[in-house]
């Protein structure tokens, strides 16, 4: 199989059907006679001889052969109007590239302070004169900005949030109220251990009230502050407690007639079930063997 000047084999021994160049220096075999060329077709107004003559290669303008599917010179498919993918296109005649910009010398580095000024970091203080208002004084480039306008008038003033308003009731476990808990159970209450690890929690108290207590398993009746979540405080009944909202915006704290009782701020005596107690920013409310709640403004 003949092999094109650009390393194809071709079944073709005139022009190479891959690049389409021309198959130069390949004998046709002994005794064989090459075909005739195909009759180029006629056009009208002419001859077809003067037409090949006349066209060109669209890419590299040159003159195209006897009608050759590729130009000889950049490898143009006339059938497909598309340059050949294994050789590149020449630049047409008379184009020139712009040459490339010479490097530009890069200036030497240097450390000098051009324009400096003597310190007057340790200068007297100036009096405010009107010339001080806009420009520094003369021979001083310093400029002195006006002060900043108030907060109302000034559009970027930083105003701080204001804090969240409302109350807040954090929960934890609490060791004092643990200890003085055991000191007063009795020995049914020996069982019962402080979690070694409890994160603490916080509920934002909104009206009208905040149930505290533990979820009932059978009713699925859960309350607003559940402590029967892990680790569970035995001591806490299911309707243990409520917070009520009062008409000044503040809280108040009443027992259900719970089982154990609930106290506030360390006290051993605990409240009367069924009578609200108010309660103040700080205060803390205790229930169950070890729970305590934390009441706080905003």
């Amino acid at each position: 199989m003949p092999t094109c000047p650009n390393g194809h084999q071709s079944v073709a021994d005139d022009w190479c059907e891959v690049c389409g160049h021309r198959m130069t220096g390949v004998s046709a075999p002994t005794g064989a006679v090459p075909p005739p060329p195909p009759a180029p077709p006629s056009y009208p107004g002419g001859t077809a001889e003067a037409t090949m003559q006349a066209e060109l290669c669209p890419q590299c303008r040159t003159p195209r052969e006897a009608q050759a599917p590729f130009c000889e010179e950049c490898a143009y498919n006339f059938l497909t109007g598309t340059a050949s993918p294994y050789v590149t296109p020449p630049q047409p005649h008379g184009f020139q590239s712009a040459p490339p910009p010479p490097p530009q010398p890069t200036p030497p580095h240097t450390f000098d302070y051009h324009g400096s000024r003597p310190s007057r970091i340790n200068r007297a203080a100036e009096p405010l004169t009107p010339q001080h208002t806009s420009a520094g004084p003369a021979g001083d480039d310093d400029w002195m900005l006006p002060p900043p306008a108030p907060a109302p008038d000034n559009p970027y003033a930083y105003e701080p949030p204001a804090p969240p308003a409302g109350w807040v009731a954090v929960i934890a476990p609490d060791r004092d109220y643990f200890r003085s808990m055991m000191n007063r159970s009795g020995p049914e209450a020996a069982g019962l251990n402080l979690p070694a690890y409890s994160p603490e929690q916080q509920c934002r108290l909104t009206g009208p009230q905040v149930t505290i207590g533990r979820r009932r398993h059978s009713t699925g009746e859960s309350p607003d502050i559940d402590l029967s979540r892990p680790p569970e405080d035995p001591g806490v009944s299911h309707q243990h407690a409520v917070l009520v909202e009062q008409p000044d915006g503040g809280w108040a704290v009443v027992d259900q007639d719970s089982t154990n009782g609930t106290t506030i701020n360390g006290s051993e005596e605990p409240i009367q079930p069924y009578v609200p107690v108010p309660l103040h920013d700080g205060d803390r409310v205790h229930v169950g063997a070890w729970t305590t709640i934390t009441v706080r403004r905003g």
